[in-house]
């Protein structure tokens, strides 16, 4: 017989689900660097990661009086609110099947929309990529939520530099007996900062050689995810996949 984790609630590293793991947010991480070089080297020009910078445009065709323009902008922001629509619905009736989590499906949704954008002829209107990646980072940033006990974001950095400076103020004029902890999380938020670059150089240098195909590449990182989470989806934690993991 498999032994199954018990479903414990304290802090401690043993408590974590595996889709709570540093590692598989690191790796999660990677990806968000590597779909945004993807769409802004070879797919517009833009980010897909987040929506800050659809909202700036949008606003300026607005006070440029380019209506049509503007409405363009409507069409990724709106593919990341489904996104974040359809990971907030589809965890709840998926824990009544008692098979995986919604966190490996995610990952499999993703490597599907993957698959797919490889195969997008290089005439293919890039809208197509755009709208996609839209829709599975919003449910990526809306699934990963907390690395063992740390808020964490995989696909953008911005809160990730801010947590950077506020750890190190604190490591800096805490007590000395406080000061690791504020270092460790230091490391940890610019570890994600590193394999989000990570991810960007990869992809860059590869769209350059291989043009849309260059997102197969990402199957690596995510086949790695999927496996982990499918290992202890179906043998390491079966006892807890009513379990909600830290930050939903």
């Amino acid at each position: 017989m498999n032994k199954q984790v018990s479903c414990q609630t304290e802090t401690a590293p043993s408590a974590f689900l595996e889709c709570e793991r540093r590692r598989v947010f690191l790796l999660m991480m990677f990806v968000g660097g590597y779909f945004g070089a993807f769409t802004y080297s070879i797919r517009g020009g833009v980010f897909c990661n987040a929506q800050t910078g659809n909202f700036v445009l949008l606003a300026m065709a607005l006070g440029d009086g380019e209506w049509r323009h503007a409405l363009y902008y409507l069409v990724p922001i709106t593919a990341y609110c489904l996104g974040a629509v359809v990971s907030e619905i589809l965890p709840t009736p998926l824990k009544r099947v008692h098979l995986v989590r919604w966190d490996t499906l995610l990952v499999l949704v993703e490597m599907g929309a993957v698959v797919f954008l490889g195969f997008l002829p290089e005439s293919a209107p890039v809208q197509i990529t755009q709208i996609l990646v839209n829709f599975i980072c919003s449910m990526q940033y809306n699934t990963f939520r907390q690395a063992e006990g740390i808020p964490m974001a995989t696909t953008f950095c911005t809160n990730h530099i801010r947590q950077v400076g506020v750890s190190l103020s604190k490591s800096l004029s805490c007590p000395r007996q406080e000061r690791a902890s504020h270092l460790q999380r230091l490391g940890r938020h610019g570890g994600m900062l590193a394999v989000f670059v990570a991810g960007g150089i990869v992809s860059t240098f590869l769209c350059r050689r291989l043009l849309g195909r260059a997102i197969w590449l990402s199957l690596i990182p995510l086949g790695i995810v999927l496996a982990d989470l499918l290992y202890a989806d179906l043998v390491k934690e079966r006892g807890c996949l009513e379990q909600t993991p830290r930050g939903h």
